[in-house]
């Protein structure tokens, strides 16, 4: 088995930032009002700019995913372009592809015409997908079928979170003499995520000059079949836990009740996703007789700050304590960019001039699509 190491980090962010007090001039406002929940949203999320692909004016798409995806890839051989050609996998995380078919990872390969004819896969779920995308590179090359890999994690979502989206069902409501406000369980999200892509370099030899990552283990593990689904998109939750296809509703349903928006059982999500993100650290750590002092920076994807101080006090209450000055993210500049999180995170550390040898990162992704984890152990070298 060879070693595997990340010797380059890049990312592509569209447009400019986009301040908090400029979502909604953005996303447009949902039946010409105000979000009632926004303002509360943000103070607990502690997001102060985000990014998205779309025209602030005519809120039409600047970039698609791939395209995003593919400028991320091509940052990481800014010097040398033509090193585009000589890698041996494409491998691809979202869960906002532009389309159901082809897959994401063969439409980034399209957009990358300066490669070979290569592999390429497209890891679904949410924000693990990210990490499926790493770990399935990381192995490829570990057993020696690959030497030259390019793993991604990327997301868009701007365009799916615009007011146009939401108005069949307003209109709906006002109709049956309701109340026209969109559930908080869809405006919840609309606050919190953004667009952008990261990319990795992965190779069998470390950097000949300058620093690496050494990928030591990955951890991953799905909690879902002991619990129902908490976030989700193209369906709808029945009462009874099950989730409805849009494949199952009249093609009418699809914009009168938004089934294409990302939704979220935020009860759910409060219940679980600190605990059992406990379980597979602990039973990690014990199998790779790791020490939680070892850690030198602690990246925990977080979707809101609100969730930092619970998994702080979640972590010692195991006996896992690790100090503030050793946990490290970009949420508030960058927003929650899903899959692509981690990925924005690492480039940052990566090429903060902050990282010396023998340094150790201990990463974090939850997902709470159906609740799942994973972990991984990179050292410095």
């Amino acid at each position: 088995m060879k070693n595997v190491f990340i010797n380059r980090a890049s990312m592509f962010l569209p447009n400019e930032p986009v301040e908090n007090d400029e979502l909604e001039e953005f996303l447009g406002y949902v039946n010409n009002k105000p979000s009632r929940s926004k303002e509360i949203i943000l103070r607990r999320n502690g997001i102060k700019r985000r990014f998205y692909a779309i025209d602030k004016k005519n809120r039409k798409s600047t970039h698609t995913n791939a395209q995003m995806t593919a400028n991320a890839i091509r940052a990481l051989f800014e010097d040398n372009p033509e090193e585009l050609a000589t890698i041996d996998l494409l491998s691809c995380g979202t869960s906002s592809p532009d389309q159901m078919m082809p897959s994401h990872g063969v439409m980034v390969h399209g957009c990358l015409p300066e490669t070979s004819n290569i592999e390429v896969v497209s890891p679904a779920g949410v924000c693990c997908a990210g990490m499926h995308a790493l770990k399935y590179a990381y192995m490829s090359l570990k057993t020696g079928d690959k030497t030259k890999a390019v793993a991604t994690g990327s997301e868009r979502f701007a365009q799916t979170m615009i007011s146009d989206n939401f108005e069949e069902e307003v209109q709906q409501l006002i109709e049956l003499e309701k109340d026209p406000f969109i559930a908080f369980e869809k405006d919840f999200l609309r606050w919190m995520l953004s667009d952008g892509a990261g990319a990795l370099l992965l190779e069998t030899e470390k950097n000949p000059d300058g620093l690496s990552l050494r990928i030591d283990w990955i951890e991953a593990c799905s909690f879902a079949n002991n619990y129902e689904t908490c976030m989700y998109m193209g369906g709808e939750k029945l009462e009874n836990g099950d989730l409805k296809s849009y494949k199952d509703y009249e093609v009418t349903d699809l914009a009168n009740k938004s089934l294409f928006s990302i939704k979220q059982d935020v009860k759910l999500l409060g219940e679980n996703i600190v605990k059992l993100g406990n379980e597979l650290l602990l039973s990690s750590l014990e199998k790779h007789n790791i020490n939680i002092e070892d850690i030198t920076y602690f990246l925990p994807h977080l979707s809101s700050y609100f969730f930092k101080k619970p998994i702080a006090d979640t972590l010692q209450a195991d006996g896992l304590n690790i100090p503030e000055e050793k946990w490290f993210t970009n949420l508030s500049t960058k927003g929650n960019v899903g899959a692509g999180s981690i990925y924005l995170m690492i480039e940052e550390l990566f090429n903060s001039g902050k990282l010396k040898k023998g340094d150790n990162l201990l990463l974090m992704v939850p997902e709470s699509a159906r609740f799942s984890y994973v972990y991984v152990w990179l050292s410095v070298c």
